[in-house]
């Protein structure tokens, strides 16, 4: 295979389309997304036998368990799949919209109108479920997709692909509305990134190295998901039950998706409470890395580095620190934090106030768990990422998030002086 020759041709396939896919209608978007959620449905099985594949491969390759997690597909995963196409399907076009509209003094009409972006590249690497969602996100706001997954869900995502294209040219879709690379050969990216004249957007979606090297390489503006180094902080007015459940979620829910909370900060007053508030984790094998007075409370805590403060750690492992009020927790936070999602579990609402003033991240939580970071929890239906960027898009990136926009002057007769 000729990579650069493959990698070309993809991208004037996705831009020939793109005038095609900026006219369909909202009743042909959701016919697709309908046909694909009977599709998934029907073929389900197939889907389970290929990422079987990929789970077997990656067991070979010793992947650590985490990564086999979060590529792992069962009839739950599938039923997830088909219910976020269905809430995709009722969501409003993202096209068209009229944003704002206004009349200058001199009579000329001005409107706002939402328009696609193009075509939009994903790279991520062992989410298959990934495939899907980007997919019906980009057809729904009007966007040609260029998939390009990695070598470790490479039968799923294949397979899936498979699926989708086939349902959307069952929908009277045009052909290359959505397209895979057909390796998972890194020279592909090294080509894609430079497309320009094809390519409008790149979303890379995957561990940190990756981000880095797409971002630094690429002559196309990125859309970056970093990794999620995501804090709970227990402030002194907290609620120690509450604080307790919400913990064990952010943490112990799925540890290895990038909404886990990786850091725990407790403040000073409440310290005594430590050991109870991370009982629930030590009983489900979570391994402790603290500070010097976290460090003391057990023997077979870690004392934590000042690594440790900087890692995702995707595993059941959590940091914690004791920080001498609210000020301390939203310095270490602004030091540390990736820009992701920070929660408080707190009841004093000024607090509150003070924290997500004071802390630049996409998502603040109060009294809720971190793991609600996801285009599904927002209403979104899903998401390609959540961006740490504040350029074009910071969140979840759903639908709408995938859309410019162009304005509309209407005169009669206007000249200008």
């Amino acid at each position: 295979m000729n990579i650069q020759k493959t990698i070309n041709e993809l991208g004037r396939n996705a831009k020939a389309v793109t005038q095609s896919m900026r006219l369909l209608s909202a009743q042909k978007k959701n016919n697709a997304l309908r046909i694909l959620s009977k599709n998934i449905q029907t073929f389900s099985q197939e889907i389970l036998d290929e990422n079987k594949k990929d789970i077997e491969n990656a067991k070979t390759n010793s992947l650590p368990s985490p990564l086999i997690n979060r590529l792992t597909l069962n009839p739950q995963s599938i039923e997830e799949l088909i219910k976020s196409i269905e809430i995709i399907e009722t969501l409003p076009d993202p096209i068209g919209k009229i944003l704002e509209e206004w009349t200058r003094p001199n009579g000329l009409k001005f409107q706002k109108i939402s328009i696609p972006l193009g075509v939009i590249a994903v790279i991520y690497e062992s989410r298959p479920n990934v495939t899907v969602d980007a997919a019906c996100i980009a057809m729904k706001s009007g966007n040609a997709i260029i998939l390009r997954g990695g070598s470790d869900s490479f039968f799923s995502s294949n397979k899936l692909v498979e699926i989708i294209m086939k349902s959307f040219l069952e929908a009277d879709l045009p052909a290359y509305a959505v397209q895979m690379i057909p390796t998972a050969d890194r020279e592909a990216i090294d080509h894609l990134v430079k497309m320009r004249e094809y390519v409008d957007i790149i979303i890379p979606r995957g561990g940190k190295n990756l981000i880095e090297r797409i971002n630094s390489q690429s002559s196309i503006p990125v859309i970056k998901h970093l990794d999620g180094i995501c804090h709970v902080y227990i402030d002194k007015y907290a609620d120690i039950d509450k604080a307790k459940k919400v913990l064990f979620n952010s943490k112990m829910r799925r540890p290895e998706i990038c909404g886990a909370t990786e850091t725990l900060l407790i403040d000073q007053s409440i310290k005594d409470y430590a050991l109870n508030l991370l009982q629930p984790l030590i009983d489900a094998n979570c391994e402790i890395r603290g500070d010097n007075y976290i460090h003391s409370l057990n023997k077979d805590f870690i004392l934590a580095s000042e690594k440790d403060w900087s890692t995702e750690y995707l595993d059941k492992i959590l940091s914690v620190k004791i920080v001498d009020g609210l000020e301390s927790a939203i310095q270490h936070i602004n030091k540390y934090s990736s820009g992701h999602t920070e929660a408080i579990i707190t009841e004093n609402s000024s607090n509150f106030t003070t924290f997500y003033k004071n802390i630049d991240s996409a998502i603040i939580l109060q009294n809720a768990s971190t793991q609600f970071a996801d285009g599904g929890e927002f209403g979104f239906g899903a998401e390609i990422g959540i961006s740490t960027d504040k350029l074009h898009v910071r969140g979840p990136v759903g639908t709408e998030h995938l859309t410019s926009f162009k304005y509309i002057v209407k005169g009669d007769g206007h000249e200008r002086s």
